[in-house]
């Protein structure tokens, strides 16, 4: 694919399905997951990182009040990776490798430039994605600045309100 972004998703645009590896192997399946309720999706740009583990862990702290939704966070890290820092952080929810990217891409959420000399194009951008049963975004908020964190007040107001 395409290290630039093909879409932007926003509010009201319906949720690209995927599947991908969890952090123990298993698959999951956003259409599987939407057929037991909302799902909040947290893009993360890499596994033990500052900023990454400090948002994967205000949500896990504060799992009861992301309720009724199902919690996944994705980076573009190997599943055996992502098992190690849930592990080491227990989060309390499933981490999904999308190794590749396409599933960043599709939601507007993989960087297309490098930094420091490196090539970010296989990197998420840190985001937050809220869809509904029905599979429609609800919330949709993409960070260019790595170092912040989405805004998790407004992601649960909106998930209280489903």
């Amino acid at each position: 694919m395409d290290a630039v972004n093909a879409t932007v998703l926003k509010v009201g645009d319906k949720a690209p399905n995927f599947a991908l590896h969890s952090d123990s192997m298993t698959v999951f399946q956003l259409s599987d997951a939407l057929a037991l309720g909302p799902v909040l999706v947290l893009f993360f740009p890499a596994a033990f990182t500052g900023t990454c583990t400090t948002e994967l862990n205000e949500v896990n702290n504060d799992l009861e009040a992301y309720s009724p939704a199902t919690v996944v966070g994705i980076s573009t890290d190997a599943p055996f990776t992502l098992a190690e820092y849930r592990k080491v952080n227990a989060f309390k929810y499933s981490l999904l490798s999308d190794h590749d990217a396409d599933v960043c891409l599709a939601y507007g959420s993989k960087y297309d430039h490098t930094f420091a000399g490196m090539k970010l194009s296989r990197i998420a951008k840190r985001s937050a994605f809220v869809i509904d049963r029905s599979g429609i975004i609800r919330y949709a908020e993409v960070l260019e600045n790595a170092s912040h964190i989405p805004d998790l007040l407004a992601i649960k107001a909106i998930l209280g309100a489903l």
